[in-house]
């Protein structure tokens, strides 16, 4: 690995879709918690937004006009930048030139997707040329799958080392789907089999591990006793997060296995969770029907201020190794906007700023900032607490 010289760019940080809802929200947050002396600029395709985004500011940030439609736009402005933080999604559709201009730059990347197909892509493309220039790629740096990665690495921290251990972790949310949460899960539930096929690639070019073994399995409903209440396997992305978390940092142990969930105290309400994420995987495959569905909650809306006050998220992490049994949690306030804004404004400061691990290439939030970026979130105002120890 050899890290191209950034220190003596224009912008520590450049953030990309500045001007779209949960971008406007990123922004605001670094313009209020910023450290002084953080150079940086928002970016994105219409300079008249982003000048009255700036005025609305009212901070020093600089303008970059960049489009997804022009990729040398692109490639200058992650010549620019020491990291680059993009809301621009579905990132399937429109994220793999950025990811592409900075792995070539040497530029720090990070995002908010949640779709396995787009990563695994970038993974197998970019991947090699990311480790030659030094570029830290960290996908998912919002509610995907942050809560969930660092959590279970949270967890594991409380447990033995050298033995095998096991995290399941609890989803609980009272919170409205973002726009590009819903858009990236249609798109991803109507190609399956694309999905499938870039996994698979994606396994032809990883190295085996050798001597550990980190497994996420597919899981059946339950009602689990350690949480009290139905357990739902949640198709997301964040499963996949932690187990490469746990393949690439030794600190898991011999063997690890990690399952996901949501949890629901109702039985009812479980049973009408897997009817509603059923019938919305049938009409994802049908053209009119997910043109439909596209249309009632778009990316780039939300909903107010007000609304995502009243919203929060709690993750309950059990995890046992070594005779000892641990419960932990990762809490916040609203999951799709303003923690998902805090969350990805901390990961790319983190990298800017952080004393962090010597690494490159396409990278977990824990492998990349774990401990670092952890304290960031606490001191934002997100928990980490051990609840209980057996």
């Amino acid at each position: 690995m050899s890290r191209l010289k950034t220190t003596d760019r224009a912008y520590d940080l450049v953030l990309f879709g500045a001007t779209g809802f949960v971008g406007v929200l990123t922004a605001e947050y670094l313009a209020a918690h910023a450290p002084e002396g953080l150079r940086w600029a928002i970016a994105g395709r219409s300079t008249r937004k982003l000048e009255e985004l700036r005025e609305r500011l009212a901070v020093d940030v600089g303008v970059l006009r960049a489009d997804v439609a022009d990729p040398e736009s692109l490639r200058e402005l992650a010549r620019h930048a020491r990291v680059v933080a993009t809301t621009v999604g579905p990132y399937l559709n429109y994220g793999e030139e950025l990811v592409a201009a900075c792995a070539d730059a040497g530029a720090d990347y990070v995002d908010l997707t949640g779709e396995p197909e787009f990563v695994d892509l970038m993974y197998v493309r970019h991947d090699a040329r990311a480790r030659e220039t030094g570029a830290r790629i960290v996908h998912s740096c919002g509610f995907d799958s942050i809560p969930h990665d660092l959590g279970a690495y949270f967890t594991v921290r409380q447990l033995p080392e050298g033995v095998p251990l096991t995290v399941d972790g609890f989803v609980r949310s009272q919170a409205m789907f973002s726009g590009g949460t819903f858009a990236s899960a249609l798109n991803q539930f109507a190609r399956g089999r694309q999905m499938i096929s870039a996994a698979r690639d994606r396994r032809r070019h990883e190295p085996r591990l050798m001597g550990r073994r980190a497994s996420a399995p597919p899981s059946a409903p339950r009602f689990a006793k350690e949480v009290g209440a139905w357990a739902l396997p949640l198709p997301t992305i964040d499963p996949q997060v932690v187990q490469r978390s746990a393949r690439a940092l030794e600190r898991y142990g011999p063997d690890f296995r990690y399952r996901h969930y949501a949890a629901v105290e109702s039985l009812p309400v479980a049973l009408g969770g897997v009817a509603a994420v059923s019938t919305l995987f049938a009409a994802a495959q049908l053209p009119p029907a997910r043109r439909w569905l596209s249309d009632r909650i778009r990316p780039g809306d939300g909903p107010s201020a007000e609304r995502r006050a009243k919203s929060w998220f709690s993750v309950r992490f059990v995890g046992e190794g070594g005779g000892r049994r641990v419960f932990t949690e990762v809490s916040g306030g609203d999951p799709g906007y303003d923690e998902t804004a805090k969350m990805l404004a901390e990961s790319a400061l983190s990298l800017a700023f952080d004393d962090l691990p010597e690494t490159s290439g396409q990278l977990t939030t824990a492998v990349a900032m774990g401990d670092a970026l952890t304290e960031r979130l606490r001191k934002a105002g997100i928990t980490f607490r051990v609840a209980a120890t057996r």
